[in-house]
């Protein structure tokens, strides 16, 4: 299930994009009480938006506009609106997201192209370890795109080992969605219950939330950690709420390809100008045949890089490399520059270390402090030592770290209020 457009040349891609952009504007001046305001209060004529590269004449679009303005992004009115979807926003209080019907059949269509990427195929079984309430559009996206591809669907949810590993043995799901770093738990789990996981049928893991892979797309230590024991192949994914798209990787493993006729991307610089070929930047996208709230140069707070080589897959889209961090959660530790999936990785290595949590803060200087909360099998000094001397090796800094019971950590990390897993806290005045 390849759409042709993913197969075309650059330029049928380019000029497929372009069309739909036109549209876009036309859509925006005439419904959107947002886009209006920025045209006019910037002067722009859209007829003078021809191109892609022609975007960089209107302004970008940020989280928190969205968060201020959240009402005037809306471009139907609200009885047209099926489902309602929040992500959090810059200022504390959630934004508000309205689904079309026509919408939630793009999303649907979305995830079945991106499913279809990792492999998966009408008749297949698949077990959803992810919520669908709470007004989480991601999970909602799962059931609709698997829906759509004419998958078995297993809705289980999130957590809970015993009732997950009680699914996979009855139903047999050939794939699973779920956040790798609970496989983890489920491979302890098996291990203490005498489940033999690699005969359980599972093949491979569509997985959010985390990532899987290094800048070079080799696997991260969290990977390395589950497919050194579970033998099952593990797909990427990177999307948000605010996209309505999804970048998957297929099995080349070398990025999540882009669906050019859903959204347009830029990869922008912190003047909002483009990036050099091959550079890292800020993930700026426009939404492409969204009916209630289409987003225009909306700025993501993602950095990554795009790659344009070709796929051995057959795709000649571009492909969004591993998120390198988020803009708003970088840190600056005594002169070093540093991203939380950098820290979430290293920690991963150590086998002892049953969870953490990374905390960040101002200090009187006005300086970021980093102080990571550990639960571990060894509270020795030895392991303390052992910690930050690989840290000093791998980052060239050193954090406080102290440890904490896990039973303690846990309800930090698993609180009731949270839809994801919360490993990050920023505490920064």
């Amino acid at each position: 299930m390849i759409p042709l457009i993913e197969k075309a040349s650059e330029k049928e891609i380019n000029q497929l994009q372009e069309m739909k952009l036109k549209e876009l504007l036309a859509y925006l001046k005439e419904f959107s009480p947002y886009y209006q305001s920025v045209f006019e209060k910037n002067k722009i004529d859209i007829s003078d938006i021809k191109s892609i590269d022609d975007l960089s004449k209107i302004p970008v679009t940020t989280k928190t506009d969205l968060q201020e303005n959240n009402d005037d992004f809306f471009c139907v009115p609200r009885h047209k609106i099926i489902d309602y979807a929040t992500t959090s926003g810059t200022l504390g209080n959630p934004v508000t997201f309205g689904l079309t019907d026509g919408d939630l059949d793009r999303l649907a269509y979305n995830e079945a192209i991106s499913f279809a990427c990792a492999g998966i195929q009408e008749g297949d079984v698949v077990q959803l370890m992810t919520t669908m309430d709470r007004r989480f559009m991601a999970g909602l996206a799962y059931f609709l795109g698997l829906k759509k591809l004419k998958a078995g669907i297993i809705r289980v949810g999130a957590g809970v080992p015993e009732l997950q590993w009680d699914s996979i043995l009855k139903y047999k799901p050939k794939y699973l969605v779920a956040v790798p770093s609970f496989l983890l738990k489920m491979i302890e789990y098996a291990e203490n219950h005498n489940i033999d996981f690699n005969a359980s049928g599972v093949k491979g893991v569509v997985c959010i939330g985390e990532s899987l892979r290094n800048q070079d797309f080799s696997p991260s230590i969290l990977a390395k950690k589950i497919t050194d024991k579970w033998n099952v192949q593990l797909f990427s994914t990177y999307a948000s709420t605010e996209m309505s798209t999804a970048f998957t990787e297929c099995s080349q493993f070398h990025g999540g390809h882009h669906h050019p006729e859903l959204i347009i991307t830029e990869v922008l610089d912190e003047n909002d100008n483009p990036v050099a070929p091959g550079e890292s930047g800020e993930l700026t996208i426009t939404t492409l045949g969204v009916e209630a709230m289409p987003l225009l140069r909306f700025k993501t707070g993602d950095i990554v890089k795009l790659h344009t080589d070709p796929c051995a897959c057959g795709r000649n889209t571009l492909r969004v490399g591993p998120v390198i961090g988020r803009k708003q959660h970088m840190i600056k530790y005594k002169g070093t520059t540093l991203y939380p999936p950098a820290m979430h990785d290293l920690l991963n290595y150590f086998e002892a270390i049953q969870a953490h949590v990374i905390e960040i803060s101002t200090n009187d200087l006005g300086t970021d402090e980093i102080l990571i909360k550990i639960a571990a099998r060894n509270n020795s000094e030895a392991f303390l030592s052992e910690i930050k001397d690989h840290f000093r090796a791998k980052l060239r800094v050193t954090p406080k770290i102290e440890f904490v019971p896990f039973e303690v950590l846990n309800k930090v990390i698993f609180t009731p209020m949270s839809r994801k897993p919360i490993t990050f806290i920023d505490k920064r005045i």
